[in-house]
């Protein structure tokens, strides 16, 4: 582990130019784990339409120190089983667990503003690198990383264990937290959730915080950071753009089949306001999920080539289609709501707004809803009851 420090302190000093990273304690900490161990037995290359695996076992060590200390989030699992050491040429497939980029990783510990002694809850554990780089300050025995996946729990158990942390590794569903070691300081979630868990709150201190990525596409998500009060709410931010893999219990289900036979039927067609094109830009994106959270995009063609647009929301069995006619697009509904009134609505006031970034959305969080806001934009508010 030795031959590896020149790369962490390279990539230490990296992160701190790039503004990453700015706590003496996590610097240290950075310089200290060996990121190659967690990369164990291997990762997949982005070759652009396939994956080409890469293991430490046959690399050359310069070489796959290269890789592990890259700046890239490196893909270490495919299709929710497959790891680089099962394959030796290039394959198909979607990433579903890996050990994202370290920016990405030291900026979040950066927001949880950690402090000694803290208890840490992590939902997530993925390769065991961010857990590692908490216990090299917090201690071992005050992190609790909870992972869905047994492989990929005890691989990153195992790796732990090699550097020297005996923490809290948990197969399980990291939505309902890990009660038996609550109540925790901080809750911090490295996978992304349709909405933050009222279990989440419940198991954390008042005045402690929890950081987690909102949202149910693959962009248009954003980074929340709340702190619970007394009462059992929690309340806060979004503090900027964020993407992760979505929590596997929540993992959407891309619609599919037959899309003209989703689409026979529409109530009303007309021209549109605010041109569906808008949610290929992030916050238009998280503001349509705000609007209508069970919504997805769908992209497809005919055979002639013809580029089609579509949201669907399947629950509601509600659809939105688009067609482009020059710069004017008309939109045909159907279903139990008019799907796009509700996005357009949204895009409207948000527009009329001055188009606000994502970081001046808060929310609050109680056991029976959900709220999103802008400050002073009235009709820029979205309550999502549970019941």
């Amino acid at each position: 582990m030795n031959d590896s420090a020149p790369e962490r302190h390279r990539l230490a000093e990296l992160l701190a130019q790039n503004g990453a990273l700015t706590s003496l304690w996590l610097r240290a900490a950075v310089e200290a784990v060996p990121r190659e161990v967690f990369l164990d037995p291997g990762v997949f290359l982005d070759e652009g339409g396939s994956w080409r695996p890469v293991t430490a076992v046959g690399t050359h060590p310069a070489e796959w120190l290269e890789i592990a200390y890259s700046y890239d989030t490196l893909t270490t699992q495919l299709n929710g089983h497959l790891t680089a050491d099962r394959v030796s040429d290039p394959v198909e497939g979607i990433p579903t667990s890996s050990s994202t980029t370290p920016a990405t990783v030291v900026g979040m510990i950066e927001s949880l503003d950690l402090e000694t002694g803290h208890r840490v809850l992590e939902i997530g554990t993925g390769t065991g690198y961010s857990s590692a780089l908490m216990c090299h300050y917090l201690g071992e025995d005050n992190v609790t990383t909870v992972e869905v996946d047994p492989e990929v729990a005890g691989r990153a158990d195992a790796a732990l264990e090699t550097v020297g942390f005996s923490t809290w590794t948990v197969t399980g569903d990291g939505l309902l937290g890990y009660p038996r070691n609550a109540p925790y300081d901080r809750v911090i979630s490295t996978c992304a959730v349709r909405r933050i868990p009222h279990t989440w709150v419940r198991q954390t201190k008042p005045g402690g915080v929890i950081l987690s990525t909102v949202g149910s596409w693959p962009y248009g998500t954003g980074l929340a950071r709340v702190t619970v009060d007394d009462n059992g709410t929690a309340e806060g931010r979004i503090i900027g753009r964020s993407s992760f893999m979505q929590a596997r219990a929540q993992a959407v289900v891309p619609v599919a089949g037959d899309l003209s036979a989703r689409t026979a039927y529409a109530d009303s067609e007309r021209e549109t306001k605010a041109p569906p094109t808008m949610l290929d830009e992030w916050m238009p994106a998280f503001l349509a999920q705000l609007a209508a959270p069970g919504a997805q995009l769908v992209r497809a063609a005919r055979s002639d080539g013809t580029k089609l647009l579509y949201v669907f929301d399947p629950e509601r069995e509600s659809f939105a289609q688009f067609i482009a006619d020059g710069d004017a697009w008309t939109v045909r509904q159907g279903g139990a709501v008019a799907l796009w009134d509700e996005i357009e609505e949204a895009l409207v006031a948000w527009q009329h707004a001055g188009s606000p970034d994502i970081d001046t959305v808060r929310l609050r969080i109680t056991a029976g809803s959900h709220t999103y806001w802008i400050d002073g934009n009235p009709s820029l508010r979205w309550e999502h009851r549970l019941a």
